[in-house]
């Protein structure tokens, strides 16, 4: 019979803070609170007082969306819910009515009004997380801020004796590793690398292929572990397969949660140097990994999944196979102007060398390079819902792939730009991936539709 800690382990883990009851119970709460922190009381306050807290909630709500969107982390295809901004202004109203409300008022109200604070803030965090889906669950959202253990982590001392003994574990392990940046120069925080069970086959370890994974903008290098599942579905499909699967590089691209550097060299850092310069070297010099360029994938989400594009197409010596997830159609800190005053210091052709459509054209033919696009929602023309921005961006890249020798497909499912959206698409798409990089015991999957038809009979062709 499972024990009351069992049952709230249990719980912790499958409680969403994006849908279903606690969202819904943590606004009632915080409307309760702020109505009664509110009250009647007196003329002078419902007259004075009580408006200049909504004027501290209005502008609290417009300094909020002015931020995001001088700040470039909103779009026309992913806008903030309009819940976010009204429980931004209700929590400055409660501030407000906390202040200018407390000499005056009955001890119980003070103490409601105290309450109201963080929970019409809390509300304000939950509608944020609905619009990034940073933290899906309870548990995410605890581990992720109370730095807990990432699931198979162990540490490198471990790893080394488990090989040397040729102890083969049921799962993958989850190496913290710290990439030193002496090519690129660029700050980073720690990074981490997966390896499946058959990693442990032998000492020197199997050259096996190698997956670099990407996360969005705001982003740690754990966020897909945490909130992308990414361990699950790879420990999942290591099983599937007697052992084997990619070994994994969970890289930071920001060097800091809010850097948003879209990968490229720029003013914000020399991330794409880190990841090709620093990166996979690394890989193949400490973890043994295939160095062949046809055993390296990339797989991004959001920002990450622009940069998955951006990577391979520009490196295709290093890279030959991606997967992007809801990515644009370049580097994208803002619309164009701003993308090349932020990240390129107004060089209009340092963006250029990093914009994957200019990239694909002006190299020519490509061979032996595949890429998977993931988007939510619809695709233009084909009458499967909304289309959005990413879904268009899917579109031209794909094309233009295909021109270029790429074979490509855009796969089209259901959901919104998340975090759930992203651990779907990844799941969906690693048999793919896996064998396109030449996995053992993963036969070669072909890629959904007929694009992938037409590119490579043109490359044939060609």
């Amino acid at each position: 019979m499972p024990t009351s800690a069992t049952f709230f382990e249990s719980a912790r883990h499958h409680l969403s803070l994006m849908h279903g009851w606690l969202p819904i119970v943590v606004q009632i709460l915080a409307l309760v609170a702020l109505v009664t922190a509110i009250g009647w009381r007196t003329r002078r306050w419902r007259l004075i007082w009580l408006p200049w807290s909504a004027v501290i909630g209005v502008l609290l709500s417009v300094l909020a969306y002015w931020y995001t969107e001088a700040a470039g982390v909103a779009d026309d295809s992913n806008p903030a819910p309009p819940t976010l901004w009204v429980w931004i202004a209700l929590s400055g109203i409660a501030i407000g009515v906390l202040v200018s409300g407390w000499r005056n008022a009955q001890w119980w109200r003070r103490g409601v009004a105290v309450t109201a604070v963080p929970l019409c803030a809390l509300c304000a965090a939950l509608a944020l997380n609905l619009w990034t889906g940073y933290f899906p669950t309870v548990q995410t959202a605890w581990s992720q801020l109370t730095a807990g253990p990432l699931p198979d982590q162990t540490d490198q001392v471990t790893v080394a004796a488990m090989q040397r003994a040729h102890v083969i574990p049921t799962k993958g392990s989850v190496v913290p590793v710290d990439i030193p940046g002496t090519a690129s120069g660029f700050r980073h925080r720690g990074e981490f690398v997966y390896l499946p069970p058959a990693w442990y086959a032998s000492d020197p370890s199997p050259k096996l292929p190698t997956v670099m994974m990407i996360g969005g903008e705001f982003n740690t290098p754990a966020d897909w572990m945490r909130a992308g599942n990414a361990i699950t579905t790879l420990d999942s499909f290591a099983a599937a397969h007697h052992g084997w699967a990619p070994v994994v590089v969970f890289v930071d691209p920001g060097g800091a949660f809010n850097n948003d550097t879209e990968c490229v060299n720029g003013s914000r850092g020399q991330s794409a140097d880190h990841l090709t310069r620093d990166v996979v070297p690394f890989m193949e010099q400490n973890f043994h990994v295939s160095p062949a360029a046809a055993n390296w994938g990339v797989v991004g989400w959001s920002m990450g999944g622009t940069c998955a594009v951006d990577l391979t197409v520009m490196h295709p010596d290093m890279f030959t196979a991606f997967e992007d997830i809801a990515g644009d159609l370049a580097p994208n800190a803002g619309n164009h102007a701003q993308t090349v005053a932020r990240l390129f210091g107004g060089s209009a052709a340092a963006y250029a060398s990093f914009d994957p459509s200019t990239v694909m054209t002006r190299h020519g033919p490509y061979r032996g390079v595949q890429g998977w696009f993931d988007v939510n929602g619809g695709l233009p023309g084909k009458g499967s819902g909304k289309p959005n921005d990413q879904a268009a961006a899917a579109e031209s890249l794909c094309g233009l792939a295909t021109q270029s020798g790429i074979g490509c497909a855009v796969v089209s499912q259901p959901g919104s730009h998340d975090w759930p959206f992203a651990s779907t698409a990844f799941a969906a798409a690693l048999p793919w991936l896996a064998g396109a990089i030449g996995t053992p015991d993963v036969p070669p999957t072909p890629l959904p539709g007929s694009v992938q038809t037409a590119a490579v009979e043109k490359t044939a062709a060609g």
